[in-house]
């Protein structure tokens, strides 16, 4: 038998990828290096056998923790920043559209733009105004609303996965509100909101609950 001290596995890692990461041991944003590895018997320092591959990892460029690429699948901070602006926009423009307020250039549906502008402008979209989300309904044309749940499914498909349960009621609650400004729900805001629902899978009776507590407010 050769001493363990004379011989072991090693292994030789390379760079094969690189970019930015939620480093979970630096609790932020960080450069990443992907590394894949091969093992090799060493004696006396000297790889002679091989010994197979070693399962790829994620090396952190500052703390140089390693992480399996389940990593990489959690959004950067920039990121998920970036999700949950488009999240808030996709939303307001789906229940404006619901309830006639991107249609409307009077006072009917003013206060409804007025709600989603300010919760826009609150999400990272300093530039958002009325007129801007009235030509964005222009462009939409008459299909705005089958449009635009697609639409919303689609964008929160993306974000859901990564919000703890009260951040996903909050975007609810964020729709609910702009519905609500100019009243009542109607048919097609209750419609559209239990669409939004959905696509941040909240239970019918979690979104119904909300619904009503906004109401209620």
């Amino acid at each position: 038998m050769v001493h363990p001290r004379l011989a072991g596995v090693r292994t030789a890692w390379r760079v094969v990828d690189d970019g930015d990461f939620f480093c979970a041991a630096c609790g932020g944003d960080r450069c990443y290096r992907r590394l894949a590895g091969r093992r090799r018997l060493t004696v006396l320092g000297v790889p002679v056998l091989p010994r197979g591959t070693a399962e790829p990892v994620v090396e952190c460029v500052s703390c140089r923790g390693r992480f399996p690429l389940t990593a990489l699948d959690r959004p950067t901070t920039t990121r998920l920043s970036a999700l949950l602006r488009d999240g808030v926009h996709t939303i307001a423009l789906a229940l404006l559209a619901a309830g006639g307020g991107m249609s409307t250039r009077g006072t009917a549906g003013t206060a409804a733009r007025r709600a989603a502008v300010e919760s826009i402008r609150a999400a990272g979209f300093p530039e958002c105004t009325e007129e801007r989300l009235l030509t964005l309904q222009a462009a939409l044309g008459a299909e705005s609303l089958p449009l635009l749940d697609r639409e919303v499914r689609a964008t929160l498909s993306e974000l859901t996965p990564h919000l703890a349960s009260p951040g996903r009621e909050a975007l609810l609650l964020h729709g609910a509100r702009i519905a609500l400004a100019d009243g009542p729900y109607h048919a097609t805001e209750r419609t559209m909101l239990t669409a939004v629902g959905e696509a941040l899978r909240l239970s019918p009776s979690d979104t119904e609950r909300l619904l009503a507590t906004a109401l209620s407010a």
